[in-house]
């Protein structure tokens, strides 16, 4: 690994965070409120420490990168966005210690949606945008916004793009890695303009329609509002931010085919079939079990089960009902979506319904060689024979995420947490949920949690925004040997 090189690039990443920090700063000055010199000095803070380890690395000369440059830059450049995204928190006093302005910056970047605050409907106008904004930075990667718009990663960058979007298979739009960013971005730029525009005209104000749209396509879920959509009441704008989540949780490449004139990409690739499958069967399993328990008529069931397994399954978060009170059945759909998460190549979290897919396959390619053992067999996905290294790959990330998942919730109820808090915060953290069960339901949040709790969790949100491989090599021996 080339430290200089990766400090170079950590000292870029800090410039281009405080420069965006001008968004919230313009809303903050629009409004007048007390968040103005709070994001002048982080802006400054954060510009004078980028350029600070920019200038100090500057005899490194960014030529080519390895793969382990890439895993070192996308794991600390994380961590580095999360000291720059916590200054305006303290500074101006959202909250009062650094652990949980950590942790609310960490949770925003990787798109996790767990919060900190309370009384979020008194926060200053340009502290609830920056929320949003690191969300939004954070859903489609920092990362992947540096290899677009930073030329000389044009050699490197496939490094870089593996690590930030491990998922089981990378797909490349263009010949060069730079030009398949600049699309990603220019489809996530396009849906969210669309979702915004379409709030407005439904009668939301703009400031909360911008909130919601940089929140909704990164699945994030960070809300101005205490009650998160539920404020509204609002069915018109439940069906769009619906429909937007699902957007959000399918490959963003088959959306620029979509876009391209491919108008049955949806309907031929199998790992799409199979999530809005899902999707349809699990709302339809939750409408009937809350209808006459919880809402009298189906239709009022239909529209709150079809938003929160929505949200749950993309890992945005957003919340328009107690789902902690609903029946258990419905509880445990809804933990089961946690786990199942979006599409490869989309901005949700969870396990993704690719893996699940080839697992199942691999599964079943198993069973049939006991019955046939002199059968020989692959495993395909949309016709094409699946490497035999990707199924290794799969198989030892799901026993890894079930290793630290255990080892997490072990900690957590250690820490005092009951077993439904303490399984529900680790999943909503690993899988960026955001919103949990019991004292971290979808009326609570993670305050309350010990010191020591709120840094496993903060682990396993990066543990899960990078898919595992890219932090756990990062703490083995062997990746520091030469």
């Amino acid at each position: 690994m080339h430290i200089g090189r990766v400090f170079r690039l950590i000292g870029l990443l800090l410039c281009f965070l405080g420069l965006s920090m001008s968004i919230p700063l313009i809303v903050s000055v629009i409004y007048k409120d007390s968040s103005t010199r709070p994001f002048i000095l982080s802006m400054v803070l954060s510009c004078f420490f980028g350029l600070t380890v920019f200038f100090l690395s500057r005899g490194e000369e960014i030529t080519h990168l390895t793969h382990r440059d890439g895993v070192a830059i996308v794991t600390l450049g994380w961590l580095a966005a999360g000291l720059a995204g916590a200054a305006p928190f303290l500074l101006c006093g959202a909250l009062d210690n650094f652990t949980d302005a950590y942790f609310e910056s960490l949770s925003g970047f990787t798109t996790t949606g767990a919060t900190n605050l309370s009384n979020i409907d008194q926060l200053p106008h340009g502290i609830l945008m920056w929320r949003s904004v690191i969300q939004w930075l954070g859903g489609m990667g920092i990362i992947v916004l540096s290899i677009a718009i930073l030329p000389f990663l044009g050699i490197g960058g496939m490094q870089l793009y593996k690590a930030e979007i491990p998922s089981p298979v990378v797909d490349k739009l263009k010949p060069r890695i730079s030009d398949t960013a600049k699309t990603l971005w220019k489809v996530y730029i396009l849906i969210t303009l669309l979702q915004f525009a379409l709030l407005v005209a439904g009668g939301m104000g703009a400031f909360d329609a911008l909130c919601h749209s940089f929140c909704t396509m990164p699945t994030g879920g960070f809300s101005p509002k205490n009650a998160s959509i539920a404020h509204y009441d609002n069915p018109y704008f439940d069906a769009v931010i619906i429909v937007f989540m699902i957007l959000a949780g399918i490959n963003f490449s088959l959306h620029y085919r979509l876009l391209r004139g491919e108008m049955t990409v949806f309907a031929k690739d199998c790992e799409c079939r199979l999530f809005l499958s899902l999707l349809g069967i699990l709302i339809i399993l939750v409408t009937f079990n809350i209808y006459g328990s919880v809402y009298n008529t189906l239709m009022e069931a239909f529209r709150y089960a079809a938003f929160q397994v929505a949200s749950i399954i993309t890992t945005t978060g957003f919340v328009t009902a107690d789902y902690d009170q609903w029946p258990s059945f419905s509880r445990n759909v809804l933990i089961l979506c946690m786990f199942l998460g979006g599409m490869a190549g989309s901005t949700g979290g969870g396990l993704k319904t690719m893996r699940i897919l080839l697992l199942a396959k691999h599964a079943y390619q198993e069973i049939f060689r006991i019955i046939h053992p002199h059968a020989v067999t692959t495993v395909k996905l949309g016709g094409r024979a699946v490497p035999a290294e990707i199924l290794s790959s799969i198989w030892g990330f799901f026993i890894l995420y079930l290793g630290i998942f255990v080892i997490s919730v072990l900690i957590m109820a250690a820490l005092g947490l009951d077993v439904i808090s303490a399984f529900s915060s680790v999943a909503a953290c690993i899988f960026n949920v955001g919103p949990g069960l019991g004292s971290v339901g979808p009326v609570q949040n993670y305050l309350h949690l010990p010191f020591l709790g709120k840094w496993v969790l903060m682990f396993c949100m990066l543990l899960g925004r990078l898919e595992i491989y890219t932090v756990i090599v990062l703490l083995m021996p062997e990746y520091w040997r030469k």
